[in-house]
């Protein structure tokens, strides 16, 4: 295995391991842990295949094209429209909850080192050295993305060593799968790394080959790393009592809270301690991630090449939303988030299968590589999102 498809790889497992990993046995408590498996097993499925329909719209256009240029070739103007919105609004609602976080992450480090500044510096702080990273151009990223990723995977393997010894078998009986619906939004997002494919393309220089291990390699691992986490967590933490799983989906305590009860479980402050450790590199992760994705899609939208002025332009669109939403309006920003996952959806399981089924069966655009499952893939993967947005929206507009 060469070292740029290791490079690839763990890119797509920094962007697709997150934060979100921390509240998933939250988000499926109600399911129970063999429940939780099998939605995780589907989600992933659903998510890796639309991942490998973007590649192959992609492959069908230029090198350097991304979402926008794929919408309006394959769905037209409408489609390139609702490209922008749902993009955009993704996009920056998880950079702001990055920024946010990461911001609160350097607070407390330069508080334990004695220098004090406040959350809005921070904030900005955290911002400007990683977007300088990704100004910096996919080489760099690459790099620190590795580095990272050593010291992430290291911590998550510290927590299962630390955890997996205190499971018991009767916290993972149980569970009621008509509830599924609850769960299967923050699982589908927990996969989203599809964002990635376009920006992979450039740097695979289109060796479908390598591509295709990527996405698949890429993607399978965080599903592994899932049901470990699941076992470990949904076997330490009873689902029922009031300090449940389920007491925490429902009263909305945030995962710092739910490794705090780790810790009085288990009595071992280390627990608590990496676990923060985890969740920062996450955040840092997830942010190069989604901003390389982000970075990459408005260069396609906006018709301008990475280089000089273009760049720093390109820049400033990318992080200054999302940062004066971090910075001055943080409600609004929660209030966006109950949308996320239903855009999510949008432009990474509906816009995918219906750019294919144009490409190939209405513009006959397609060409070279081509996903296996034909119009049954494309037709499920289009009941799905409509049965996820469907149940979705109702609960969220009803907030």
């Amino acid at each position: 295995m060469n070292m740029r498809l290791v490079g690839g790889i763990l890119l797509i497992v920094g962007t697709t391991i997150g934060g979100a990993m921390l509240a998933l046995p939250i988000a499926m408590a109600e399911l129970g842990f063999l429940y939780s498996c099998g939605l995780l097993l589907v989600c992933w499925f659903i998510m890796t295949m639309s991942a490998f329909l973007i590649l192959e719209v992609n492959l069908w256009l230029p090198k350097n094209t991304n979402i926008i240029s794929m919408a309006k070739a394959t769905l037209g103007p409408l489609g390139q429209i609702i490209a922008w919105i749902a993009y955009l609004l993704l996009l920056y609602s998880l950079l702001a909850a990055y920024m946010t976080g990461g911001g609160d992450f350097f607070h407390n480090l330069l508080t334990h080192l004695g220098i004090t500044i406040s959350l809005h510096a921070s904030a900005v702080l955290f911002t400007v050295i990683l977007g300088s990273v990704v100004y910096a151009g996919m080489s760099i990223v690459d790099h620190v993305n590795r580095w990272l990723m050593v010291a992430k995977m290291g911590a998550y393997f510290l927590l299962l060593v630390l955890v997996i010894p205190h499971v018991s078998l009767s916290h993972l009986s149980g569970g009621q799968l008509f509830l599924l619906g609850n769960s299967v939004t923050v699982c589908l997002v927990s996969f989203g790394f599809s964002i990635l494919v376009p920006t992979l393309r450039i740097y695979f220089h289109d060796d479908k080959t390598q591509l295709r291990l990527a996405i698949l390699i890429g993607s399978a691992i965080p599903l592994i790393c899932y049901l470990l986490w699941d076992l470990a967590i949904m076997g330490v933490i009873s689902t029922q009592g009031d300090n449940g799983l389920i007491a925490m989906l429902h009263s909305g305590r945030s995962t710092s809270e739910f490794v705090e009860q780790l810790n009085s479980l288990l009595h071992r402050n280390e627990i608590t301690e990496i676990a923060r450790f985890f969740t920062s590199i996450c955040l840092a992760t997830a942010f190069l991630g989604v901003s390389l994705g982000l970075a990459d899609f408005l260069s396609d939208g906006l018709s301008l090449e990475r280089k000089g002025w273009n760049n720093l332009l390109i820049a400033l669109i990318a992080f200054l939303p999302p940062l004066l939403i971090a910075l001055f309006y943080p409600g609004a920003f929660v209030a966006a988030l109950g949308y996320a996952g239903i855009v999510c959806v949008i432009l990474v399981i509906l816009l995918p299968a219906l750019m294919t089924w144009s490409g190939r069966y209405h513009k006959k655009i397609a060409h070279g590589y081509q996903v296996m499952g034909g119009k049954a893939l494309l037709i499920f993967l289009m009941l799905v999102s409509v049965g996820v947005i469907s149940y979705s929206v109702f609960p969220v507009m009803s907030k």
